[in-house]
């Protein structure tokens, strides 16, 4: 017997993972867990008689000779199949997405690449071969693909996740199922849990990252739960959002967080606690009479976990071109078009920032005649700076409410750089490239698909090239 399994409690993207695992490996049967992650269960109810899994149970005293399993590197997450199975002597062969997670599956060949969702790796093997996807699998496995890049906007989404998701679309796939499957808040309890969450929001300044927290009592275990973080985070548009809910029945404290900030990896924050997943959205479940002390714990946690976030001192322009508040607006305007820049801060006789001028003030000038008149009477003098401690948070949020696209950094009152929309991007840029280049370096990037058949992921190696540098 030939299986395909995924790990315990599925996810969409698991399912979509097994459901063209099984047109790589058509002899195989594939198997479901006991359980259905909530967001999944729409979808796995729907499809039920046309996925056809077999039950874990149905492998009570099965042979096993071959075992595919997706979307998980770890034996604690398919202990429920392998505990049925009366051999222990079957070859494994593994396609995951998570680099960080425990690998200790024995004698594994793993296949793993840095995609946003497990499905798209599938995917991608499937465009090689040139295999015709059915139009209900391929939504199936559009489905998982929206759902583990946050409909493609996780920091770790990659062009293979867009060119997986267009091939799919090509066979069939339903975009307007797919958006029905992903609907978050489907249930009243979701919704006025959802309220409940947002009343109780805490907010935190932690080494400069904007963390959000919550902390929620429950009487018994509610559906849907995961939902209602990914809601709130969405709303309120955090960098990291942490939530806490004691199940009083159960005795344990349930932790969801979420997270967009590439230097943050919250499966590490949650393997702490016994808990994984992915650097952007991760769980775990502790045992406990009072989840108070625990919340506390990973608050102070955070506090030793966490790099200092990136700074205005960090990705600004030190050489600035300035202008004298006595220059004529003839001056700064040929000044300013010798290096193409569209605006300039304005320093008196002492070197003291008093203003800005933009290519929009000297238009004024040259309108009324008066190109021959100082900068000082046309200058804006009403300057909206950035101290050098100031975060790339705060500057996105300084930037877009005053709509500029200069912000001068000021030490006292001497100018000490600027932030242009392009020191902006090009930090976001960044972010992307050393994602990319420490991927690169532990050879998950490769193109020779031999090469990528075993590659093993040396954790504290992902660390030290992700670290070296300061937090965004």
């Amino acid at each position: 017997m030939k299986i395909i399994v995924g790990h315990s409690n599925m996810d969409l993207d698991c399912i979509g993972s097994i459901v063209l695992a099984k047109y790589i490996f058509p002899d195989y049967q594939p198997v479901k867990s006991r359980l259905i992650h909530p967001v999944a269960r729409n979808l796995h109810n729907m499809y039920q008689n046309h996925l056809a899994f077999l039950n874990a149970k149905d492998l009570e005293g099965q042979h096993v000779s071959k075992m595919i399993v997706v979307d998980t590197r770890t034996s604690g997450r398919v202990a429920e199949y392998i505990n049925h199975i009366e051999n222990d002597d079957f070859e494994v062969e593994v396609f995951d997405h998570h680099p960080a997670d425990e690998k200790d599956i024995p004698n594994a060949v793993i296949h793993e690449k840095p995609y946003g969702a497990n499905t798209t790796q599938l995917g991608m093997e499937i465009i090689k071969r040139e295999i015709k996807v059915g139009p209900e699998d391929a939504t199936i496995a559009l489905a998982g693909i929206f759902a583990d890049t946050g409909n493609f906007t996780h920091l770790n989404v990659t062009c293979e996740d867009f060119e997986v998701a267009s091939y799919l679309i090509d066979c069939g796939a339903s975009l307007k199922l797919v958006s029905h499957f992903l609907q978050p808040l489907r249930k009243k309890l979701q919704v006025s849990l959802f309220h409940q969450v947002l009343n109780s929001l805490e907010y935190h300044t932690i080494q400069g990252h904007f963390v959000m927290t919550s902390y929620i009592g429950l009487d018994d275990e509610s559906a849907g739960v995961n939902a209602v973080v990914e809601k709130v985070f969405e709303v309120e548009n955090a960098e990291v959002y942490i939530a806490f809910f004691y199940i009083k029945k159960r005795k344990k404290l349930l932790i969801v967080g979420r997270n967009n900030k590439p230097a943050i990896k919250l499966n590490e924050i949650m393997s702490e606690f016994g808990g994984g997943g992915h650097s952007q959205a991760a769980s775990a479940v502790v045992k406990t009479e009072n989840g108070r002390p625990v919340y506390s714990q990973i608050l102070s946690f955070l506090k030793d976990y966490l790099l200092p976030a990136y700074t205005a001192e960090d990705i600004m322009t030190e050489d600035v071109m300035t202008l004298n508040h006595s220059d004529t607006l003839l001056e700064a305007s040929i000044r300013l078009e010798e290096i193409s820049h569209t605006g300039a801060p304005v320093l008196d006789d002492t070197g003291k920032i008093v203003g800005f001028l933009t290519l929009r003030d000297i238009m004024k000038g040259r309108r009324s005649g008066q190109m021959h008149s100082p900068v000082k009477g046309y200058m804006t003098r009403k300057l909206i700076t950035a101290a050098p401690d100031t975060t790339v948070r705060g500057i996105d949020e300084l930037m877009f409410e005053h709509n500029i696209g200069h912000l001068p950094v000021v030490d006292g009152e001497k100018l000490a750089g600027i932030v242009t929309r392009h020191d902006y991007l090009n930090f976001r840029r960044g972010e992307q490239r050393r994602r990319k280049k420490a991927y690169k370096e532990l050879g998950m990037l490769k193109k020779d698909a031999a090469e990528q058949d075993a590659i093993e992921i040396d954790k504290a190696a992902v660390d030290q090239i992700m670290t070296s540098e300061h937090g965004d």
